[in-house]
């Protein structure tokens, strides 16, 4: 029987041949690597990824789907929601230090998966991620841009990212009514050591009010805490760059908690 897209969980299927024979030129994968599928949904990813593979873990919390991913025996389907996943204990249960990480992400959370995925980036090698296109502008963008915001500072501390495809409405099934965009993430190898609670709410406080000055939301807040420093609050948030955030978050944690 075809499957119904459903909308509770965000399903457009990818249909464009030409589009997904891109993505997998931009993932080349290569036999026995590790890798994990967020979202086969009718595996027009998955087919190419795991004959290259020869064996792929995919997540579908769709059971009508994992059902019938399930007649394929080279693939380890998990059915369950991608958030409840420990990346962490699967690739210890693999037996293997890194995971590759790729999948056609359903819109409506795509921004809590990303985060999701930071608590287990020890384990990841890359990420290739179909996103709307403007999420992927704000992940990617410099400072001085409308488009550069938390979303920007928080996944730069800790990947290098690049928009590596368009992918328009039309290459789906149903055809969404955004644009679309693959980007590939890979981790820093030495990121900044900060908490990440703390740089979550500083930023969060910095681009709380995008068009007043820092002294007006980063400024009243490190008052607050009776934090002197140098940095310079006479400017906007969208000004400041992603290492003075980091350098800001390391001196607040220092001075809040020296011994930590």
């Amino acid at each position: 029987m075809k499957h119904v897209p459903r909308k509770r969980f965000g399903q457009h299927f990818l249909t464009d041949r030409s589009i997904i024979d891109a993505i997998v030129k931009a993932i080349d994968p290569q036999a026995g690597q590790s890798m994990v599928e967020i979202g086969p949904g009718q595996a027009a990813l998955t087919q190419p990824l795991v004959e290259r593979l020869g064996a792929l873990t995919v997540i579908e919390i769709d059971r009508d789907l994992a059902r019938q991913l399930r007649h394929q025996s080279q693939l380890n389907v998990i059915e369950s929601d991608v958030l409840k996943v420990d990346f962490t204990q699967m690739a210890s249960t693999q037996g293997t230090t890194k995971l590759r990480v790729v999948g056609n992400l359903p819109y409506n959370i795509s921004t809590p998966i990303l985060f999701h995925l930071l608590d287990h980036l020890a384990v990841i090698e890359d990420q290739h991620f179909m996103l709307q296109k403007d999420v992927i502008e704000r992940m990617v963008a410099h400072p001085c841009t409308a488009a550069y915001g938390r979303l920007s500072v928080m996944l730069q501390w800790r990947y290098a990212m690049e928009n590596v495809l368009s992918v328009p409405p039309e290459s789906f099934h149903p055809p969404p009514k955004v644009q679309s965009a693959v980007v590939r993430m890979v981790p820093h190898a030495h990121p900044v050591s900060v908490p990440l609670a703390l740089l979550e709410e500083l930023v969060r406080v910095a681009f709380s009010q995008r068009r007043r000055l820092l002294r007006h939301t980063l400024g009243a807040w490190l008052n607050a805490r009776e934090m002197t420093s140098a940095f310079d609050v006479q400017r906007r948030a969208e000004e400041v760059p992603v290492q003075e955030y980091l350098a800001l978050c390391e001196q607040v944690a220092d001075q809040t908690c020296p011994t930590c």
